[in-house]
C-alpha cells in the first residue's frame, strides 16, 4: 500500500493513510506510541486493496473519535502480544490536559473477543474493549503481526484483498 497522508488529529495523535487498490475495504490500525516505530514499513509493503488508517494514540478518546470518523470494516489493535479476547475493562476516569485541548475520558468498556479465532492468551486490553463497544470488529496483535493480521482478515473478507 501507498502512504499518502500524514496529520496530527485535534488530541495531538498521529495519524497517516495508506491507499491499496481500488475496492476493497477500509481498515484502521490503533497502536500507542512506543509501539508504533514497525508499523509505517509493515503497512507499505502490504499488498491488498482498500486502504489502512494508522492512529498512533494515546488514551482512548482519540480512538473512539477515530472508529467513529473512520468507520473501518475492522480495527487491529497493537498490543504487546496477541490476544484472543479479553474481560471487560474500567478505565478510572480522569482529566487529559493537551496542548490545546482538556478532556475528559474513561468509562466502562466490554469483553471482547478477537475476529480472528487465534489461539492466543486472553488478556486486558482497553483499547479492544473501546473498539468492542461501538460494535467493530476487532483483532489484537503483536508489532511484528500486524501485517499478517491484516493480511488474513482481508483474505477471509469477500472483496477484501
Amino acid at each position: 500500500m501507498q502512504h499518502t497522508r500524514t496529520w496530527s488529529d485535534v488530541y495531538g495523535s498521529a495519524r497517516a493513510l495508506f491507499e491499496g487498490r481500488a475496492g476493497g475495504h477500509g481498515w484502521l490500525v490503533a497502536t500507542p506510541p512506543e509501539l508504533a516505530a514497525p508499523l509505517a514499513a509493515q503497512l507499505e509493503h502490504l499488498d491488498g486493496k482498500g486502504r489502512v488508517a494508522l492512529l498512533v494514540h494515546d488514551g482512548l478518546t482519540p480512538l473512539l473519535a477515530a472508529l467513529r470518523e473512520e468507520r473501518p470494516r475492522g480495527v487491529v489493535v497493537v498490543a504487546p502480544q496477541a490476544l484472543s479476547g479479553g474481560p471487560a475493562v474500567t478505565v478510572p476516569d480522569h482529566e487529559v490536559a493537551g496542548d490545546a485541548l482538556h478532556y475528559r475520558e474513561g468509562g466502562a468498556f466490554p469483553a471482547w473477543s478477537g475476529e480472528d479465532g487465534l489461539n492466543a492468551p486472553q488478556g486486558e486490553c482497553a483499547a479492544a474493549g473501546a473498539v468492542a463497544s461501538l460494535g467493530l470488529p476487532v483483532v489484537v496483535a503483536a508489532p511484528e503481526g500486524v501485517a499478517q493480521a491484516l493480511t488474513a482478515w482481508m483474505d477471509r473478507t469477500p472483496h477484501g484483498r
